[in-house]
């Protein structure tokens, strides 16, 4: 489940080449504070979804709420297994 969200998460992904600095920007803009910065694409890529692993450990660290992506919902993961 966790990695379907990071792909998941990762597809909606926008990226910009910074012409000041020749940097590349991405973001993923339906997860608040989850962007990275890097001299490549690809590293940006990898830079940003290790942002989002880091962000999504914090915010169930915290018990904060996770937006769900596409369906996947990632809050269940803090609940308690009922034991019927």
């Amino acid at each position: 489940m966790l990695a379907s969200y990071i792909d998941t998460a990762m597809e909606l992904a926008i990226y910009e080449l910074i012409e000041d600095d020749g940097t590349y920007w991405g973001e993923i803009p339906t997860l608040q504070g989850v962007w990275a910065n890097h001299s490549t694409l690809e590293e940006c890529r990898q830079e940003l979804r290790e942002a989002l692993s880091d962000w999504i450990a914090l915010r169930l660290k915290l018990g904060l709420q996770i937006p769900v992506v596409a369906g996947i919902d990632l809050n269940q993961l803090t609940q308690p297994l009922s034991s019927t």
